[in-house]
């Protein structure tokens, strides 16, 4: 008679169990969706400058600096932020921060639709790049919170997938907006896709608290020293630095080169997008998976020595077909996203939790910095010439090369603690 009852409770507590398994499914699945949701938006806006570089080079009359400096000054902006936010950004509920950041990142964003002139779109860049380069730590820090290590890798990859999804959607319906009306309405494009999607998560978005457990006490910069004294902290930032620096070398002017010496139409630009874009939707995911079965580590090296062809091959295009060209940029882009997700997943799996706010705002301000030089670098090197070609722009590609072998480096020191 005990055995039957003890049989019938343990009976009753796996059919209670299994019936609460699909709710934390269903949660988990909805906070990725919300999450990537946002990340859509934040990188649409940051990754749309490029695609209109050569309207904004013309409307504005400006020269490759003065455009690097317009990408820059987003990144140097969120670099700040981030490093400011560090300091108390882990004492509050992840669902507040976040929805403050996305308040303000969208309120940046409205000023960028409206700016008239390039100094005012200055300004609003570093306005938006300020809430949203915290924004995209917060993110990463609430992957890291809610989501086992062991399934860390693939959400890693669906969220980071928004980039491919702004590429096949939002960046080609930006460009027809731009070449339709004005490089103003992507921008505004943005802004109600931002205030729908802020509503959707004050209503949907649960309380995380969690982290709050296991603060640490004290004054804010004994948790900044905390951080930065740790050598595998360390050696993450230092992987998050030149693996930026390695892509934003080459990424701003990938357009405007496209344009200026390979051929393309502004209207033509969007195909880049939407085919790497396409491509990443699937690669990314996949590079998240295969890094949690095959190591992140692993998965990394391959992906960022692999990516040194199309570094090498986008950087010295000639003149060629659109098929040809279109092949070697979604290529470029299979290989950035693929080396990014295990990436990102490790800097997730390097922090314990009560740190991992503060060490992804840190974090992302050091990714942030890195973009804000090699954008800034890069537009000292490349050269516009009197026929309106652009020259120097493979020795970025070497510089970018060179960075890469150095990122394969660092993440041989990266451990994984939780």
């Amino acid at each position: 008679m005990n055995r039957f009852r003890d049989n019938h409770i343990v009976t009753a507590a796996s059919t209670e169990q299994a019936a609460l398994v699909p709710k934390t499914v269903i949660r988990e699945g909805l906070l990725i969706f919300l999450l990537a949701a946002i990340q859509f938006t934040h990188m649409m806006d940051f990754v749309i400058m490029m695609p209109l570089g050569p309207q904004l080079m013309r409307v504005f009359s400006i020269s490759p600096r003065e455009f690097g400096l317009l990408v820059s000054a987003y990144t140097f902006s969120a670099a700040v932020a981030g490093f400011v936010s560090a300091l108390f950004i882990d004492r509050f509920d992840r669902k507040h921060a976040l929805l403050a950041l996305y308040l303000g990142f969208t309120i940046g964003t409205l000023g960028c639709a409206l700016a008239p002139t390039y100094t005012l779109l200055l300004t609003a860049r570093v306005v938006a790049g300020g809430f949203g380069g915290v924004l995209g730590a917060l993110v990463l820090a609430i992957i890291g919170d809610a989501i086992p290590e062991q399934r860390r890798g693939t959400a890693t990859g669906r969220v980071m997938a928004a980039f491919s999804v702004a590429s096949i959607a939002g960046i080609p319906i930006g460009l027809y907006l731009a070449s339709e009306m004005s490089w103003h309405a992507p921008f505004y494009l943005l802004v109600g896709l931002s205030l729908v999607i802020l509503l959707v998560a004050m209503r949907f978005l649960p309380p995380m608290r969690g982290h709050l457990t296991n603060v640490v006490p004290g004054k804010p910069f004994q948790v900044l020293r905390a951080i930065l004294v740790k050598p595998n902290l360390q050696w993450s930032m230092a992987l998050m630095v030149t693996l930026t620096m390695a892509g934003f070398l080459v990424v701003p002017f990938v357009s405007p080169y496209m344009v200026a010496n390979v051929g393309f139409s502004e209207r033509d630009l969007s195909y880049i997008y939407l085919f790497g874009g396409l491509a990443t939707v699937f690669t990314s995911q996949w590079a998240g998976r295969l890094a949690d079965k095959h190591g992140k580590h692993r998965v990394f090296t391959i992906a960022a020595v692999l990516s040194l062809i199309p570094i090498l091959l986008i950087t010295n295009l000639p003149p060629v077909s659109h098929v040809v060209a279109l092949s070697i940029t979604t290529m470029f882009f299979i290989f950035f996203g693929a080396r990014f997700v295990p990436a990102m997943s490790l800097m997730t799996s390097s922090v314990e939790p009560e740190l991992r706010g503060s060490f992804m705002s840190i974090n992302s301000s050091m990714q942030q910095l890195g973009a804000g030089i090699a954008a800034f670098v890069s537009g000292l090197i490349v050269q516009e010439t009197a026929n309106g070609t652009l020259t120097h722009y493979n020795w970025v590609g070497i510089m970018a090369c060179i960075v890469t072998l150095v990122a394969v480096w660092v993440v041989r020191h990266i451990k994984t603690v939780g």
